[in-house]
């Protein structure tokens, strides 16, 4: 019942009947008094006295009954109290959806029946990532962490809210907190639990950053700071006054500066490129106009070590891809200064473009006795990709050196690359570019018949198809170098 009640629209009446009636009754009475006293004195004879006093108390009889209001009790009925609107299921699903980590209801019935949790209900942040059907699923095929599945039986059978971190797999790193928290059992008497998935790996990532760059920074400017200081220290000493070695060692010196800028600039790239690795760009990338970009800028290069590039792109505007055109251009940089390091004064570089071609396609080998690798296979398939394929006929690589190309500072040895020594850092950044963009990459080499390199990237007019829900993770298929006989 409300604690506040509105004034009866009846209760001004009511107090104005009550005061009619004791002011007539007081009039009557007084009148009364008034003739009773005159007719006591003699001032009033005795039957026009008793006229007067029944005549008064007939008016005031009249008065007093037609002003009585009819009373009657009405038992108060107790006011229903105002039913709060609850809100629809649509409403409810769509503000889960609305929520950027991935959110599961679990249900279980029996701690030992391990096949018997299942998801009851997943926001889209949460389908998107586990790739759920869109009917109930089974906790164990969607979500294999044993830590994960630990804690969510915690928060089932013993109500105890917990946590894990883990690692998910696949090419692209993603690392996750698991909370689970214990929820009120369902309607059949089946035990429920939440489970939030929070996303962590942009602190990770910075993390690592931070880490890897100090270590590696810190190896690899060690020898060319160590050389600097010793030129300084000769040139200080008994080269002072001889203007040959002088000359000598300063072009020495000016080459480890470069070498330690470029350094710098690499380690900074790649890092860079590490901590948005797990976020696909959205622009939309002419990939043979990007190509041409790179090779005008290159040329000048080309004619100073005397290497010819031959190219085929094709027609412009139709091999668009999505990606980071900035990105795009530093994969064609780096694998054409590479081939140019390699090809030789004299040697040939070749660029090609295909558009429309199928992993499968892009992968196959263009010579009959090489060796090819696979060094980056996409978590995602696409129908259609654009591949760029970009070959030297510098001396080639052996098998057992293709596995480790892509490591950081990783050199072949007794492989000489002209003048311009590397960072070692090139075919890295590639492969971390590359799978930012969910695309491959893929090596080709036969000894002393050159090396060839390829990217393929998703065209833009055939967007990456997610996986089954339990189709094979691509991830785990590592690669096998594959020679033809």
């Amino acid at each position: 019942m409300s604690l506040f009640h509105p004034p009866s629209p009846l209760a001004p009446d009511l107090g104005r009947r009550s005061t009619l009636r004791a002011w007539t009754l007081a009039l009557a009475l007084i009148a009364a008094a008034v003739v009773v006293g005159l007719a006591a004195t003699g001032r009033l004879a005795p039957e026009p006295a008793a006229a007067m006093v029944l005549a008064l108390g007939a008016v005031t009889g009249l008065v007093w009954f037609t002003a009585t209001p009819l009373v009657r009790v009405v038992r108060a009925e107790p006011e229903a109290a105002p039913s709060e609107a609850a809100l629809p299921a649509e409403a409810l699903t769509e503000l889960a959806d609305g929520l950027p980590d991935p959110v599961l209801m679990i249900s279980g019935q029996d701690r030992d029946d391990y096949a018997g949790r299942r998801i009851l209900f997943a926001n889209k942040a949460a389908r998107e990532l586990l790739r759920l059907p869109p009917d109930s699923a089974l906790l164990v095929a969607a979500v294999r962490n044993p830590e994960v599945l630990e804690v969510v039986d915690e928060a089932l059978f013993g109500g105890i809210e917990g946590q894990a971190e883990y690692e998910a797999g696949g090419v692209q790193e993603r690392f996750w907190r698991a909370v689970a928290k214990p929820l009120s059992p369902g309607p059949d008497g089946a035990r429920r639990a939440l489970l939030v998935l929070r996303d962590e790996t942009d602190a990770r990532r910075n993390e690592r950053m931070r880490a890897d760059f100090l270590a590696n920074a810190s190896h690899e400017l060690r020898t060319p700071l160590a050389s600097l200081a010793g030129f300084i220290d000769t040139l200080r000493g008994h080269a002072k006054d001889d203007p040959g070695a002088r000359e000598r060692f300063l072009a020495i010196m000016a080459s480890q500066a470069w070498r330690m800028a470029r350094l710098i600039e690499d380690l900074m790239s790649l890092s860079r490129i590490e901590l948005n690795e797990h976020i696909r760009p959205s622009d939309e990338v002419d990939l043979a106009m990007a190509v041409t970009d790179v090779m005008d800028a290159m040329a000048p290069q080309a004619r100073e070590a005397g290497v010819a590039i031959e190219a085929d792109l094709g027609p412009r505007g139709e091999a668009l891809v999505v990606g980071d055109r900035d990105q795009i251009v530093q994969v064609a940089q780096n694998l054409i200064d590479n081939a140019l390091k390699y090809a030789g004064r004299g040697g040939k570089v070749r660029v090609e473009l295909e558009r429309g071609v199928t992993a499968e396609a892009a992968l196959t080998l263009r010579q009959p006795q090489a060796s090819r690798l696979s060094l980056l296979t996409p978590d995602h398939s696409s129908d259609r990709y654009a591949a760029l394929r970009i070959s030297d006929s510098g001396p080639g690589l052996k098998r057992e050196h293709l596995p480790r190309l892509t490591e950081r500072f990783y050199r072949v040895e007794g492989q000489k690359s002209g003048e311009r020594l590397g960072t070692g850092l090139g075919l890295a950044i590639v492969k971390h570019i590359m799978n930012r963009h969910q695309g491959g990459l893929a090596v080709e080499s036969a000894e002393g018949e050159g090396a060839t390199f390829l990217v393929y990237f998703p065209l833009a007019q055939a967007p990456a198809q997610p996986l089954a829900a339990n189709a094979p993770d691509p991830a785990l298929d590592m690669g096998v170098i594959k020679a033809s006989s």
